[in-house]
């Protein structure tokens, strides 16, 4: 599979700019209730730097919207992401990458994301927005998902469905997992 390895800054720097001012915050705010430095947004919204999907997520919450809305160019009516390309986002804590297949529009509340993680490390995902639902089905390999307290593990072809708005975890069991992940928002 092709991989792209950047997240879309400029289309991160856009989004952010946008979702700030319509929300009438200013740079120190958003930071302060993201809980990251000030000059980290900063650079974001000049368009330079590597934010990790941490970092996007706590501004996500911070600005009261999905991460798809900081990642996730215009949409022309037929898209097409080839396999390896997209929107891509890496964690810092572990070795899982998230890449966003489609955004919702104000019909569909709804993302769709192509994730990958490799044993080894456990991604704990904080709450998302209240009211936020998560449906995982595994493509390949093996995974262990869900809350944090209860996740399940899961081979080709299981679903599992949970709350996204309490802490939840994702992990690789086996070399080359992957699985679409649709998040539903309220």
């Amino acid at each position: 599979m092709k991989r792209t390895s950047e997240p879309p800054i400029a289309v991160i720097a856009a989004a952010l700019k946008r979702e700030r001012d319509r929300l009438g915050l200013s740079l120190a705010e958003v930071a302060r209730r993201a809980g990251v430095a000030k000059s980290t947004l900063s650079q974001l919204e000049a368009g330079s730097g590597n934010p990790s999907v941490e970092t996007l997520w706590s501004l996500g919450n911070a600005l009261d919207v999905p991460l798809s809305r900081l990642i996730e160019p215009p949409a022309p009516a037929v898209r097409v992401i080839r396999a390896g390309e997209g929107p891509r986002v890496t964690s810092e804590l572990a070795n899982y990458t998230g890449v966003l297949l489609n955004a919702g529009d104000g019909r569909a509340r709804r993302d769709v994301y192509l994730v990958e993680t490799e044993p080894g490390s456990v991604r704990l995902a904080e709450p998302h927005l209240p009211g936020t639902v998560e449906h995982g089905i595994v493509a390949a390999g093996r995974m262990r998902l869900g809350p944090a307290e209860s996740p399940v593990e899961l081979g080709p072809g299981d679903y599992v469905s949970f709350p996204g708005d309490a802490p939840h975890v994702y992990e690789g069991l086996e070399p080359g997992s992957w699985m679409i992940l649709i998040m539903e928002h309220p």
